[in-house]
């Protein structure tokens, strides 16, 4: 399937408009080209690809809302999801919470699509699977990866005179690394908009490094250590936290955000000063669509300045409630940092533990943000500023907002799964069992 153009897609929703009869009519576009090649003890097991477009129409009279969904692109098939979404709008109950299509508006320039990443085929998926197996195998190890590459679009347009478009494309990467006994293990995720910044046979050194040097690991006892925690094994207690921003549930108070005896935290410290916390679905090492779901334009927004609490994300809805301007929901997160590395990070530890991988995080405490998880596929004990030796795997219970009142050092910010986020050393990491799981 051909990724379409901007006109292609404003043709198709402007058939689509003219077809209402609705109050209100939304609809969006979206269509996309994904190849992928898995493998497991060093040999691949299944490669494909799979192209789709859908097209899905939202119709409202006053605050009764419908919707219908197609993916058949002929005049009779189109007029046919107008009629349809129509038809449950007519029947649905009103939504108190509705908000009426928004009109046009100007966005900012995102560039996620790179030729590269486009013209990805069946050869270059097999060549970054022998780029890991190859060097895998030669150390006699065990190798179990997955790539996926895209290239997509979405589009969107309504009666009220909005449209939009965004191209764009990523590959993916991650690749576990194990040991033949079955005792060490290593692992590295990549993803990138452009292809060419990819190399799989140099990722995956590093998961092979980590699978070597984590053989037999010793067991420690439990408690509060200095981490040094990479960006892998920190991202998913960052995306938690800033998930959790949203302003109604502060006001309402289901939220960390929320204060004691009502209101919210806006505008207070509530973490580390070298902490700011932003999004920029212009930013270029980490390109988004430069519109939400709604139309709503996305902006640069800072969530946390020097520690300082300067935003909440509003729904339009909400944002009516409280007479200010809507702000929409994150699309990535960017956690500024130093300029150290992560070596310079260990060689400035005196004790304490280095973390690749974090897993299996469930809440404990909403209100709270307290977390459970599991290291894995490499954790190692510092000495005097270098790797002593592999520690078995360990049970923490901690909240990225202990954790980041807890900073010792921040190292310099890489990519991981959309997000730019800096190793980062901090001090009282709560561990609270072992793990027998490699």
């Amino acid at each position: 399937m051909a990724i379409l153009t901007r006109d292609d897609c404003k043709a198709i929703l402007d058939k689509v408009l003219g077809f209402s009869k609705a109050e209100g009519c939304e609809v969006n576009l979206n269509g996309s080209t994904i190849g992928n090649i898995r493998y497991a003890r060093n040999e691949v097991s299944t490669s494909g690809s799979v192209e789709d477009m859908t097209l899905v129409v939202q119709s409202n009279f006053g605050k009764r809302l419908g919707t219908a969904t197609v993916n058949e692109f002929d005049d009779a098939s189109l007029e046919k999801a107008v009629r349809r979404a129509e038809q449950v709008a007519r029947l649905a109950p009103e939504n108190p919470e509705f908000m009426p299509p928004l009109g046009p508006r100007a966005y900012g320039e995102s560039k996620a699509w790179f030729e590269s990443t486009a013209a990805i085929g069946a050869e270059y998926r097999a060549q970054a699977a022998a780029g890991s197996i190859g060097p895998s195998r030669a150390k006699k190890l065990v190798s179990a990866g997955y790539l996926e590459h895209n290239e997509s679009f979405q589009a969107m347009a309504n009666s009220a005179g909005l449209f939009a478009y965004h191209p764009s494309t990523e590959v993916e990467f991650s690749v576990t690394v194990r040991s033949e006994d079955g005792t060490g293990s290593g692992y590295v995720a990549r993803d990138v908009n452009d292809a060419d910044r990819l190399n799989t046979g140099r990722a995956s050194q590093a998961a092979i490094d980590k699978a070597v040097a984590s053989r037999e690991p010793r067991a420690i006892e439990p408690g509060k250590y200095t981490v040094i925690l990479e960006p892998a094994a920190s991202i998913g207690l960052l995306q938690n936290m800033l998930n959790a921003f949203d302003a109604r549930q502060a006001d309402e108070g289901r939220s960390f955000l929320s204060k004691v005896g009502g209101g919210t935290k806006l505008g207070e410290k509530i973490v580390d000063e070298r902490v700011t916390l932003w999004t920029d679905p212009t930013h270029a090492e980490v390109p988004e669509s430069p519109w939400a779901p709604d139309g709503r334009k996305r902006d640069k927004t800072v969530w946390i300045e020097k520690g300082v609490v300067r935003n909440l994300y509003y729904s339009r809805f909400w944002a009516q409630e409280k007479e200010v301007a809507p702000t929409p929901f994150p699309v990535n997160g960017l956690l500024d940092g130093g300029e150290e590395s992560l070596d310079e990070l260990i060689a400035g530890t005196r004790r304490g533990i280095l973390v690749t991988r974090t897993w299996y995080i469930r809440t404990v405490d909403p209100q709270t943000l307290l977390y459970t998880g599991l290291t894995r596929d490499g954790t190692f004990f510092i000495e005097d500023g270098k790797i002593a030796f592999p520690i078995k795997n360990l049970r923490f219970n901690e909240s990225p907002v202990i954790m980041l009142n807890n900073i010792e050092t921040l190292g310099r910010p890489e990519r991981i799964q959309g997000a730019l986020v800096p190793p980062m050393k901090l001090r009282d990491f709560t561990f609270t069992s072992l793990s027998d799981a490699v």
